[in-house]
């Protein structure tokens, strides 16, 4: 008995850890406004067991002024409801559809800064409030969808009505992912608090987001999992009542999903590190420059808009060569198209989970390093690096490919493994000789060959010294 005891402590102490390494997640959704929010809620849905997910919150934005559809949530939750138990088959910790409702909430029916301010509070606000306030250190971070109107209005509150001392510690707690500009309440915050980290591509235009890079047809890379047919084969149709809750693509595929996707712990994203890069794209830390604003293409409104006053993380660009057309290819929306076939058969294999076995279905391979993921070499001094061990769930024969993040790094030059090969489990590497101390981002993909491929990843950054 008192071995029973012991093991069931243990086993609760590691669920203790693993849910406190578990990222925070509050999503303000302008649901309805496009079908693309709700096949983001879909994706979130079949990833919810990776997050804490703290508040699913209905709001406006410019494409929804006076609408908060909060009942389109309960309506995908619903049907989540039905999936979750054999979600549990294939992974852990999956909440209830109960549990999850409890989260979803309503912000007020005003655009933007028309609902910021005195007698403004929703239960959207009160709740946002509330979760920051919670004793909890990890940060929480903001997937907005839509307009941010909800989260202007809880900053409001809480400088109005706490010390400067209480206020910067639950500022502190915050992190936003948004995706662009969709009310004006957005500039607002970033002007008002500009301690809070902020990762977006600042505009109403949306032509030169980051984002896109999920849903934009673009020469090299494979458009085809982004099509419909595809969208029909692998999530809408034979997948479970929750694939049937993911509507047709109108203007773009889930412009939304990559404010949460960063936080995927697939062994390549970073969140406390967006430069890194990962599924939901590699930004740097500085102030733009100030575009003169288009009209919005769906819109067609020309929205004011200001010069930033302070540094952000925004657009990077990452330069590679496509597997597909052996072309070199730079620009910001490659920081995402670059894994987009990963993360696309990823998310079809979650879908496949909603209803096959755990025998019937794929899963991702566990990769493992011999050796640590941080390494600190001299000049011209030859290491290697060693992926023995990794396994996979299923028995499914895996693929290896090292490569080098370059743009993630500090060292500019381009590392070759050259005469070796970069598809074995383990593989040599000279460093180069540098004048002072560099960083060099390697990157492990090990792809297994059930179906659909999936993709796990590990990095390896390597300081190289004089």
């Amino acid at each position: 008995m008192k071995k029973v005891v012991f093991l069931l402590s243990i086993f609760f102490l590691s669920m203790s850890i693993l849910n406190a390494q578990k990222p925070r997640l509050l999503v303000l959704t302008d649901i309805e406004a496009d079908p693309d929010d709700a096949q983001s809620m879909v994706r979130l849905l079949t990833y919810s067991n990776q997050f804490d997910i703290e508040g699913l919150i209905a709001t406006t934005s410019i494409h929804q002024k006076n609408w908060a559809a909060v009942e389109s949530i309960h309506d995908i939750v619903n049907a989540y409801d039905k999936v979750q138990p054999n979600l549990l088959k294939h992974e852990n910790g999956y909440p209830t559809a109960a549990f999850l409702k409890t989260k979803i909430k309503k912000g007020l029916e005003k655009y933007g800064m028309d609902g910021v301010g005195e007698g403004k509070d929703s239960e959207g606000s009160n709740w946002i409030i509330k979760v920051l306030e919670q004793n909890d250190s990890r940060p929480i971070w903001f997937s907005i969808w839509g307009g941010s109107n909800c989260l202007a209005q809880a900053l409001w509150k809480i400088q109005q009505t706490k010390t400067t001392e209480q206020a910067e510690k639950l500022y502190q707690k915050i992190r936003v992912y948004t995706i662009s500009d969709q009310d004006d309440s957005n500039p607002w915050i970033r002007k008002t608090f500009p301690n809070i980290f902020f990762v977006v591509t600042p505009g109403f235009t949306y032509s030169n987001a980051t984002w896109r890079g999920i849903n934009a047809k673009a020469d090299g890379f494979n458009n085809d999992v982004i099509s419909n047919q595809w969208l029909s084969e692998n999530i809408q149709q034979w997948h479970s009542i929750l694939g049937t809750k993911y509507p047709d693509v109108a203007y773009g595929m889930e412009g939304d999903s990559p404010s949460f996707m960063g936080l995927i712990p697939n062994g390549l994203n970073d969140s406390a590190n967006p430069n890194f890069g990962g599924w939901g794209g590699r930004y740097e830390f500085y102030k733009p420059n100030f575009e003169e604003p288009k009209p919005n293409p769906y819109t067609k409104v020309l929205q004011k808009e200001e010069p930033e006053i302070r540094p952000i993380w925004t657009n990077a660009k990452d330069s590679i060569v496509s597997s597909i057309d052996k072309k070199s290819y730079i620009g910001n929306l490659e920081t995402i198209l670059r894994w987009r076939e990963d993360f696309q058969n990823d998310f079809a294999a979650r879908m496949d989970w909603t209803h096959k076995s755990f025998s019937e279905a794929n899963h991702p391979p566990v990769p493992k390093l011999n050796h640590s993921d941080k390494i600190t070499v001299k000049s011209s001094e030859q290491f290697f690096l060693d992926a023995k061990g990794t396994t996979d769930p299923d028995g499914d024969a895996l693929s290896y490919f090292w490569m080098q993040y370059r743009e993630a790094g500090t060292y500019n030059g381009n590392i070759s493994f050259r005469p070796y090969a970069s598809n074995m489990y383990r593989v040599p590497f000279s460093a180069p000789k540098v004048d002072s101390p560099q960083t060099i981002h390697f990157i492990l993909k090990v792809s297994d060959k059930g179906k659909p491929a999936l993709t796990r990843y590990k990095r390896v950054i390597v300081t190289v010294l004089p």
